[in-house]
């Protein structure tokens, strides 16, 4: 009991130095010159978001990515879930093996495995090219670019290859 107060406690307590922080950050001013726009020149004080507005930010490719990237990977640990479930339902329960079964079948079972396939083959492909950033490669804006549209590509091509293949078995063996 005294364990679940202590760690209530200490998220309520960093719940508040956080919003002090954000208080105390959130009422800063940038001085400017009016003529030179460098900071700390001058004459006038404004207040400047702290970083650009999504009214005002245009999205890039990489950021994109790398907001998908992460999706993707919440989006697979759901189906690692869903994939423990069934493999606990083929070794212990029948029933529910034939609910999963009969899920899986229906329209909506077939859309979530197809975004769970396109999600596994989005993470792999952009998890290889992180791996060629983490060896210092691939960093200019026009690499950047043709490398995220490889990745969408790529991905899109085993995922489409994927369920080609599985429909054409379906089709040939039953």
């Amino acid at each position: 009991m005294w364990g679940g107060i202590s760690i209530w406690c200490c998220g309520r307590l960093l719940l508040a130095i956080c919003c002090v922080v954000i208080e105390v950050w959130g009422k800063g001013t940038v001085t400017t010159s009016s003529k030179t726009g460098h900071a700390g020149a001058g004459r006038t004080q404004f207040q400047r978001p702290l970083s650009p507005h999504l009214q005002i930010y245009r999205p890039q490719i990489s950021s994109v990515l790398s907001i998908m990237h992460r999706i993707s990977g919440v989006f697979l640990s759901l189906g690692a879930l869903v994939l423990a479930l069934w493999l606990w339902a083929v070794a212990y329960d029948r029933e529910l093996y034939d609910c999963l079964m009969e899920c899986f079948a229906s329209v909506l079972g077939r859309l979530a495995l197809l975004g769970w396939s396109m999600a596994y083959y989005y993470h792999l492909c952009n998890g290889i090219r992180h791996l060629f950033w983490d060896a210092g490669k691939g960093f200019s804006i026009p690499v950047m670019t043709r490398s995220g549209w490889a990745v969408v590509m790529a991905s899109l091509l085993m995922t489409i290859a994927t369920w080609w293949y599985v429909y054409n078995s379906m089709m040939n063996h039953g």
